[in-house]
């Protein structure tokens, strides 16, 4: 029993320097200016490829080594649909998981280890795989909202490309002018798309790409309705003003919708806690004055 503690107290003091050291850490800046320079305007596989981001020091090659390549590609995924945040590489992520894996395994192992029960283990684990997966939930999290903000600008951004075109423009042209005077998630989105394609990614490809990176319905359903028309040669001025009226009469749903919510999502607090309160506000003074007029 003392020689699990001293391990498990041995493994928290070598792995909280490890996190911390994960989280200040940076890449050397020529590393760091060498590979901007290299996949400057290069599009990312949209299927999460985990290569490019590879490199860092021993310990983020120890990270990759360990995670399993099937859950380094996911996490790359929910990368790629969270923005990838400048300060989130891949090589990070990787080693904040493993060091915390290890610090909260050693950290169970110490708390199990002086008091064991079978209470204790099943909430050690409990605590274990949370912590183990905490990165990922940070990370959908943050695609979660960034989905939100593309579907929020989707209808305003199609009627952006519709006055283009019909004003003359073709549709890259008119993506880069939308793109340029809008900020957000979807113009970052719109700006990579275009930079697939002029490296020579075919405009079917560089949609399905933009479509599995920002995973919202909307825009997967209009992509596809754009990749139909450009095969079929159908008019793209036509097909976005369809789909920035059908857009526009989404919102316009979604919006009644949680309109229509807000009456039963309003009945548990009022229930709960309004109620009750007001009953004693009106009731109690009354309830007061029988009590002692039946106790005189």
């Amino acid at each position: 029993m003392t020689n699990v503690i001293v391990i498990s107290a041995a493994c928290v003091a070598i792995a909280i320097p490890l996190l911390l050291w994960s989280f200040s850490a940076r890449p050397q800046e020529a590393r760091d200016q060498a590979l901007t320079n290299l996949q400057r305007g290069l599009p990312r596989p949209a299927g999460g490829d985990a290569t490019l981001e590879a490199g860092g020091g021993g310990l983020a090659r120890l990270a990759r080594l360990l995670t399993p390549t099937g859950l380094v590609r996911k996490i790359d995924l929910l990368l790629a649909r969270a923005g990838r945040p400048a300060n989130w590489p891949l090589e990070r992520i990787l080693v904040t998981k493993l060091t915390l894996g290890a610090a909260t395994t050693a950290l169970v192992g110490l708390v199990v280890g002086t008091s064991p029960s079978a209470r204790g283990i099943f909430f050690g684990l409990c605590f274990l795989a949370l912590m183990w997966f905490l990165p990922e939930i940070l990370l959908y999290n943050e695609g979660t909202k960034r989905r939100k903000k593309v579907q929020e600008a989707l209808p305003d951004t199609l009627d952006q490309l519709s006055i283009a075109v019909d004003a003359g423009l073709g549709l890259e042209s008119a993506m880069a002018h939308v793109a340029r005077n809008s900020s957000g998630p979807l113009s970052e989105e719109i700006v990579r798309t275009l930079q697939d394609m002029q490296v020579g990614m075919p405009r079917h490809e560089a949609y399905l790409a933009m479509s599995q990176r920002v995973d919202v319905s909307d825009l997967r359903r209009f992509l596809r309705a754009m990749a139909l028309a450009d095969q079929q040669g159908v008019s793209i001025s036509r097909v976005l003003n369809t789909q920035a009226q059908e857009m526009r009469l989404k919102r316009r749903q979604r919006a009644e919708e949680k309109a229509m919510k807000i009456p039963v999502k309003v009945v548990f607090p009022l229930i709960l806690f309004i109620l009750p309160v007001l009953f004693i506000v009106v009731m109690g003074p009354g309830v007061i004055g029988i009590i002692e007029a039946f106790s005189e």
